[in-house]
């Protein structure tokens, strides 16, 4: 059994969208007002213990006492939050992430998460789902939906679009084993350069829709710049209340548009990285990928764009956890020399730059395209590796 995340686009009606708008808000109020809490009271005894995710759902039942209102909101939902606090807290002590931020009811992206509680979730026909307090709603999604539910996760997109996300656990059939090993090299004129020669091109997709994009861009600055000068003539003038940037139809569009063509360029490359790494996955037993720092080479300014595009590290994430769940290895190596190496013999050539795509061993004379001796050699590295253990 492996748990599983299954994404629905779901289309709830405008009472529906209330309830999801003010379920997003209450779990906003409970985030931000526990961890204030829990910063003042580090700041005024540092030696106190952390509050555990129990102390945190003691002091959220007297939160819904002085805050009424919270008794609307979806009660598993709040919980959640409190876990996800309690996790995001202890990880910044333990220096595996970052201090929790405070969360803004500007941030284009807003969801919640509620816990599977005497099918409060359910599937009908299909067709249509049974959400926690929200009721039946249409969804749409072709895959079938495993009977055990752990979690639904409800989402609004940047471009105003809701899903659920049903977190499930799902039994996967082991692939078939095929008795190969590839290594792979991370490139920027190619995506993934493999060991048995297979290349995997990079796609553009950012220049692909960059026209298009940049079209309702230039828009966006515009009309909030009119917007803003509008406000401050008003304020000026004294005119009392002049409205938000958020009620201005035009300016609201154009920010609309752009993340369309944004969310569009995202769901693209997503797609593109699954059918590689689901190609790889499906066709070796073993697969050995170079552990790169993509902080340290986003540095260099000629060639950020082209490596963020890349997505490295989402590529990296995607073969964790699919070799995970059928049942195959992967193993992770330093890229030191490997492309300065000879695959053939070990005779360490020195470092090329990067216009030198191809170059002949001056020991044994073989010819080799940079980038596959790369390769070759992390799949070296990664089976010793794996001898050693």
């Amino acid at each position: 059994m492996a748990l599983k995340g299954i994404k629905l686009r779901i289309y709830p009606n405008e009472y529906q969208r209330e309830l999801i708008n003010f379920n997003f808000g209450a779990n906003r109020f409970v985030w931000n007002n526990m961890l204030d809490m829990m910063i003042k009271r580090h700041e005024n005894n540092p030696d106190l213990k952390s509050l555990k995710v129990f102390d945190l759902n003691y002091i959220l039942t007297a939160f819904k006492k002085e805050y009424i209102w919270l008794k609307k909101a979806e009660s598993t939902s709040l919980q959640a939050s409190n876990k996800d606090l309690f996790e995001a807290y202890k990880g910044f002590f333990s220096k595996k992430c970052k201090f929790p931020r405070f969360k803004s009811k500007k941030y284009p992206k807003q969801s919640y998460q509620s816990k599977f509680v005497n099918n409060n979730v359910e599937i009908i026909d299909s067709s249509y789902i049974k959400l926690p307090k929200l009721g039946i709603m249409k969804y749409k999604n072709k895959k079938s939906i495993p009977s055990i539910i752990k979690y639904v996760t409800i989402r609004k997109s940047s471009t105003n679009e809701y899903y659920a996300v049903l977190t499930v656990d799902e039994e996967l059939e082991q692939l078939p084993k095929t008795h190969k090993s590839v290594g792979i090299d991370m490139g920027v004129s190619d995506l993934a350069i493999c060991s048995n020669g297979r290349k995997y091109k990079t796609i553009r997709f950012d220049k692909k829709l960059a026209k298009k994009k940049h079209y309702w861009e230039k828009r966006l600055a515009r009309r909030r710049t009119q917007a803003l000068k509008e406000i401050q003539y008003k304020k000026k003038f004294g005119v009392s209340d002049p409205k938000p940037l958020e009620q201005y139809s035009n300016y609201m569009k154009a920010k609309l548009m752009v993340a369309k063509y944004s969310e569009k360029v995202a769901n693209q490359r997503k797609d593109y990285l699954h059918k590689i790494t689901r190609e790889l996955v499906g066709n070796n037993d073993t697969i050995v990928i170079e552990d790169l720092k993509t902080k340290n080479l986003l540095g260099n300014h000629k060639l950020s764009r082209a490596i963020a595009n890349q997505s490295w590290r989402a590529l990296r994430l995607m073969l964790e956890y699919k070799c995970e769940w059928y049942g195959k290895q992967l193993l992770i190596v330093n890229p030191f020399k490997t492309s300065q190496i000879c695959s053939n013999c070990g005779y360490d050539d020195g470092k090329h730059g990067l216009d030198i795509r191809e170059w002949d061993c001056p020991s044994c004379g073989v010819h080799h395209d940079r980038d596959i001796n790369a390769s070759k050699n992390i799949l070296n590295n990664g089976l010793e590796q794996a001898l050693v253990k």
